[in-house]
């Protein structure tokens, strides 16, 4: 009798839907102000995006967002051309991808010891890791450019890449080593168990667990090369090697004169390979970096 009444209470209980009182007063301005505020963030964000598409395409564009009387596809064909644009996209990608190809790889191998072992000096290394996140990189541009002036390897597209892979790491290790601490090491253990060497360990469980995080690392460097105006600048001497970043610059005309038009233009080409990159990272990280999925395999 007591397990019927108990089993028809939880059903009532289960069934009967929960109805959250009514809001009260500070409830109703919290959520008024948050509104508020969100609403401000997404006009200060849309205003430059509206008027980059509206420029675009407005033949007499200029510095107002105005929407344009009649539309003109000139200002991209002005800029599709191998020196203003495809060869400046083709050196950021470059840049960009072996950044943080090398960034990924490097911080992996230096996260696990991080991750797996107590070291001694531990928690120092992760300090000074972290107070190199905090240095600014134009602090330390004129020893890095006295160092490639000496080393032979100013202007040239492979060291500048390398230096922007160095100056990603430390941060990088940081989010390595926190994604890499979520892998369960009894999948590890097992896995030596096995016969299976550390190579073999981090390559075929680690990294395919953690893929989701690396992909994030991988995107936050690339964000990071791709949008780097100074490094290029200041290592870079030749046109030919120069990357988007720096190319823009050329829509700035001398006394003040801005090809707004060609430089909206230029702008929205140079946002899609982030764009398509984000896009596909977004894919992989599906629904959340959780490590239980790869107990299911």
């Amino acid at each position: 009798m007591t397990q019927r009444l108990t089993s028809q209470t939880l059903g009532l209980a289960a069934s009967r839907p929960d109805r959250a009182g009514p809001p009260t007063v500070g409830g109703r301005r919290i959520s008024s102000l948050a509104n508020v505020v969100l609403a401000m963030v997404a006009v200060v964000f849309l205003l430059p995006l509206a008027w980059l598409l509206l420029a675009a395409v407005d033949p007499a564009a200029s510095s107002r967002t105005q929407v344009p009387e009649t539309l003109t596809l000139d200002h991209f064909s002005a800029v599709l051309t191998t020196e203003l644009t495809l060869r400046p996209l083709t050196n950021s990608l470059l840049l960009s991808t072996v950044a943080g190809t090398v960034t990924v790889v490097a911080s992996v191998l230096a996260a696990y010891p991080l991750s797996r072992y107590r070291l001694r000096f531990g928690k120092h290394f992760l300090y000074t890791v972290l107070f190199g996140t905090s240095l600014p990189i134009t602090a330390i541009m004129v020893p890095v450019y006295s160092l490639a002036v000496r080393a032979g390897v100013l202007d040239s597209l492979a060291a500048t890449s390398l230096f922007m892979a160095g100056a990603s790491l430390p941060i990088a290790i940081w989010m390595t080593k926190n994604f890499m601490d979520a892998v369960p090491v009894s999948l590890e253990e097992a896995a030596r168990v096995d016969g299976a060497t550390l190579l073999d360990r981090i390559r075929y469980i680690i990294v395919p667990l953690m893929r989701p995080g690396l992909g994030v690392v991988f995107t936050f460097v690339f964000v990071q090369a791709w949008g780097n105006f100074f490094v290029p600048f200041v290592l870079l001497l030749s046109p030919r090697k120069q990357p988007a970043a720096v190319t823009i610059f050329t829509f700035f005309g001398q006394f003040g004169t801005v090809a707004y038009g060609q430089l909206a233009a230029f702008s929205l080409i140079y946002t899609v390979p982030v764009i398509a990159l984000y896009a596909v990272v977004s894919r992989g990280l599906g629904g959340s970096f959780a490590v239980s999925s790869g107990m299911k395999g």
